[in-house]
């Protein structure tokens, strides 16, 4: 011990760190080290050494700096408020040139940069993540760490049992037997604690032994806990923090925890409805994704299917829906299966003898549609920008009204609101002005743009191409007009384009009963009828019905918003609304809108 001592003495000589003189007396004090003269010499030479007091000065500077006012941060999360103030521009129009200039900084991707690393320094996210130490253990020996966590009303859970403790789950490791940890819902108690890791092994719980005992009998262990929970832990080989992702999608199908019989863990479900944004924060796991809901800033996250289990249960739905149609029963999933009697080059059913509308039958293809599987959609937020307008679709079956719809939203502001000039094959009409009614030109040509697919839709009547140009479209939207558009429901493959982000709003129709009721009153005119002559039959309401249902199952998952056309008043309103929001409100779109 007379280094040490030797080491004191020198210590008087200058103003050593208090934390390292303490170590030095401690181990002056020690009589029993199991520790070489040479080993206490290195070790006292490294506590009075220049370097070190010099790097514990550094620490304790930044510490205290960074605990007083002139160092600190006003707040941590300027990109939130970033994404706030965009949200309450957006709807203000028009915008002061002020205001303006606020609104396109705020999404230059410089000042965004910026902004997060003002957070990453707010939130000390800049140190280092040092690698663990290390530890030489003897073969027969293994590395254990022993973790404490307060109980919480979190699961941890095996098998189809749940009980809430600190928000992860458990298995059996197949190979080995042993309990293991399978994974940590992300914003849990055991997530937080940043100890414990996918794929640790369980030893104790509680001083309890598991060796032997099944997912079940630990959690039975668990609910019988109370206040801390002891764990004792074998590291898992490779661990290491997942950060969370920063994927949002759409999700286009209901979902409930308590309804799947094959979630792992009922109570670590996250149960959304079609149309619900989620945060994706985890996807390693090829079965079950954690996710949050957007917006729950806060809350721990969820198990949620993946793509992949949800398509299979899809193929396996649809699978049984078609056994069932083909044993004579009807579900909404056999739909697709409806096919019409004519040929493909005119698609309309047995039941519309006539038509005045035009026909797009080239892209017809619903053994192509049949074969999307909608689950889960990337999305983004995009912000509208004042002057540049999307276009807003209206799809629906015919005879639901679309046509009637986008005339009077035209009508309202005929300087705003426009519809593309199609183009056809016919020969000009005497009265007819080439650009005004029709843009006229030969079959050739038009055959020629089919070809080079610059038609959204086309289609033949009567001997005639007709088709509406993707160019015109655009047209449209590079002179500041809102376009309107009522397409045939296959030309969705051509409009739901990064080019054109178009909006898109289905109208729908009322259940069968209230669709003969409302357009019998108004003596609606048949558009099934090349005159216009006389109402809707039975027939054509059953059709119109079928068909909607048809769209909707093909293509519910491209619909920005459902308008239901029971009372046109009403659904004109509705359809006001939507135009004005979609210039004023940041919508989410497919991410590869805006990147």
């Amino acid at each position: 011990m007379r280094n040490i001592a030797e080491v004191m003495a020198n210590g008087t000589k200058e103003k050593w760190d208090p934390a390292l003189s303490r170590l030095l007396t401690s181990l002056q004090q020690a009589k029993e080290l199991p520790s070489t003269e040479e080993e206490l010499g290195f070790l006292s030479n490294l506590l009075q050494s220049k370097e070190l007091h010099a790097l514990v000065n550094v620490h304790n500077k930044i510490i205290s700096n960074g605990a007083s006012d002139k160092f600190f941060p006003m707040l941590s999360t300027s990109m939130h408020v970033m994404f706030d103030v965009l949200e309450v521009l957006a709807p203000k129009t028009p915008l002061s040139e002020d205001c303006k200039e606020l609104f396109y900084l705020l999404q230059r991707p410089h000042v965004q940069g910026l902004l997060c690393a003002h957070d990453a320094i707010a939130q000390k996210d800049y140190y280092p993540h040092l690698p663990e130490i290390p530890v030489e253990v003897d073969e027969d020996e293994e590395t254990i760490k022993i973790v404490q966590l307060v109980k919480s009303n979190e699961p941890l859970a095996g098998a189809q049992n749940a009980e809430p403790i600190v928000g992860a789950t458990i298995k059996t490791d197949e190979e080995t037997g042993k309990i293991v940890i399978a994974r940590v819902m992300h914003g849990g108690a055991a997530d937080r604690s940043g100890l414990i890791h996918v794929g640790d092994e369980v030893v104790e719980v509680n001083s309890i032994n598991v060796e032997g005992k099944t997912p079940t009998d630990v959690l039975s262990i668990l609910q019988n806990s109370e206040g801390t929970i002891t764990f004792k832990l074998i590291p898992a080989d490779g661990k290491g923090n997942v950060r969370e992702s920063k994927v949002r999608v759409r999700a286009h199908f209901d979902y409930s925890a308590f309804g799947d019989p094959y979630i792992p863990c009922k109570e670590a479900g996250l149960d959304f409805v079609k149309g619900d944004v989620l945060h994706i924060v985890c996807q390693d796991d090829a079965y079950w994704w954690q996710a949050r809901k957007e917006g729950d800033r806060n809350m721990r996250a969820g198990l949620i299917p993946s793509r992949a289990l949800q398509e299979r249960r899809i193929i396996h739905d649809r699978t049984q829906s078609q056994t069932e149609s083909d044993n004579g029963l009807c579900s909404v999933s056999a739909l697709p299966v409806l096919s019409c009697s004519q040929s493909p080059k005119s698609p309309r059913c047995a039941s519309k003898p006539k038509t005045k509308k035009i026909m797009y039958e080239t892209a017809e293809n619903d053994d192509f549609d049949r074969e999307q599987i909608a689950t889960y959609e990337e999305v983004a937020k995009l912000y509208p920008r004042p002057g540049l307008y999307r276009p807003l679709v209206l799809i629906g079956a015919p005879g639901v009204g679309r046509n009637e719809l986008k005339r009077r939203l035209i009508v309202t502001n005929p300087d705003k609101y426009k519809t593309p000039i199609p183009y056809t094959s016919r020969a000009m009409k005497p009265g007819e002005v080439n650009g005004k009614e029709y843009h006229f030109v030969t079959r050739e040509k038009m055959e020629e743009d089919i070809e080079a697919t610059r038609f959204i839709e086309f289609g033949e009547y009567k001997g005639n191409l007709y088709g509406t140009s993707s160019e015109s479209v655009k047209a449209l939207i590079n002179t500041n007009h809102v376009c309107i558009l009522s397409p045939h429901y296959q030309a969705l493959k051509m409009l739901r384009i990064p080019t054109l982000k178009p909006y898109i709003i289905y109208i729908k129709p009322p259940p069968l009963e209230a669709l003969k009721e409302t357009r019998n009153a108004l003596h609606a005119r048949s558009t099934f009828d090349v005159n216009n002559s006389r109402g809707f039959t039975d027939e054509e309401f059953d059709d119109i019905i079928k068909a909607a249902a048809r769209i909707e199952f093909l293509y519910g998952h491209f619909f920005d918003d459902v308008i239901v056309n029971e009372d046109l008043a009403v659904a004109f309103t509705q359809l006001v609304a939507a135009a004005n929001r979609v210039e004023t409100e940041p919508t989410w779109v497919p991410a590869s809108w805006v990147q």
